[in-house]
């Protein structure tokens, strides 16, 4: 069965949205007097799947972003304008990332934050009220 899991580590986010694009694409043409073929539920399953793999591969691509913002001296407020959110939300949902990061540190297939990392990610977060 394909699941997210099974996607992920197998593709990068071009391979999964140029993948996703071509079975969304087929999925819009069948029965509108194109030749394409209707997807069956192995595709559509497959199809799923694909683009809960491009919302973790963004969300984690995005937040690599923020972590370069705040290396190059965005202040949480930058970041959250840039993110259409508030500082608070900005800063909240990046800890909550890095959290996450040193939960999975050293599972299989994962790297993760290990303490050194995890310390030096907290550092750089900050506070959301500072530069």
């Amino acid at each position: 069965m394909t699941t997210p899991q099974s996607i992920e580590p197998e593709h990068t986010l071009l391979t999964v949205v140029a993948r996703l694009d071509h079975l969304r694409t087929r999925e819009s043409l069948a029965g509108f007097g194109s030749d394409a073929e209707a997807l069956d539920k192995t595709e559509t399953l497959e199809l799923l799947a694909l683009t809960e793999v491009v919302a973790r591969k963004a969300a984690y691509g995005r937040q690599l972003t923020v972590r370069a913002a705040r290396e190059g001296g965005a202040s949480w407020t930058q970041i959250g304008a840039a993110l259409g959110m508030s500082k608070q939300a900005a800063w909240e949902a990046h800890t909550r990332w890095i959290d996450a990061q040193a939960e999975v540190f050293g599972q299989p297939g994962r790297i993760g934050f290990d303490e050194e990392d995890l310390a030096a990610a907290r550092a750089l977060a900050g506070e959301p009220d500072e530069g």
